[in-house]
């Protein structure tokens, strides 16, 4: 599926579209990109009650929009986790460190390189596939098991990826198995 454009006008069809697919391939785990918990809260409302699905919600890490902050609301945090979401707050797989050379001596390190490439397929396909590392890096996910990922080019979600992850230093591991949805013009 794709949409004419980027953006949270997407987000309803693409989370509807990652928990068909989901339901389809028999995969037990969305992992969901969101900042504030409102993407996160709306795959709960698709989300089948018998389904089984499990959610894994990645956010910024904290200080990622301000120096300290953490961009989601501690009551939206408590909502999503007494719902049974696992939430996730940590550096970004394609940024951490590279990006901190970068700030402050200029120039571009492989691992904003690598994101780079992946943007070709736009924001979204880059971020399934860094939140799907970034989960099995901290054992949410085990590497090599099928997952959906949800994400978007901003706010809300426009992308949805079926991935295989692997952790980061094995980073080229990964695959992006399915591309379920994403913007045609990003």
């Amino acid at each position: 599926m794709h949409f004419p454009a980027k953006g949270p006008a997407n987000t309803d069809a693409a989370v509807r579209a990652a928990v068909a697919r989901a339901r389809e391939l028999d995969i037990a785990r969305i992992i969901v990109a969101s900042n504030s918990g409102r993407t996160a809260e709306k795959l709960l409302a698709a989300k089948p009650p018998d389904s089984g699905l499990e959610i894994v919600c990645v956010t910024h890490q904290v200080g990622f929009a301000r120096p300290g902050e953490d961009e989601m609301p501690p009551e939206m945090r408590a909502k999503l986790a007494a719902s049974g979401v696992k939430l996730l707050t940590t550096t970004h797989l394609l940024a951490g460190i590279d990006r901190a050379v970068r700030f402050k001596f200029q120039g571009l390190y492989p691992a904003e390189i690598v994101a780079a490439a992946l943007r070709m397929l736009g924001q979204g396909v880059k971020v399934c596939a860094e939140i799907a590392g970034m989960a099995c890096d901290a054992g949410l996910t085990p590497p090599g098991e099928d997952v959906v990922c949800i994400a978007g080019s901003g706010s809300g979600a426009d992308t949805a990826c079926v991935v295989s992850p692997a952790h980061s230093q094995h980073f080229f591991d990964l695959k992006i198995r399915e591309i379920i949805c994403k913007p045609r013009d990003f």
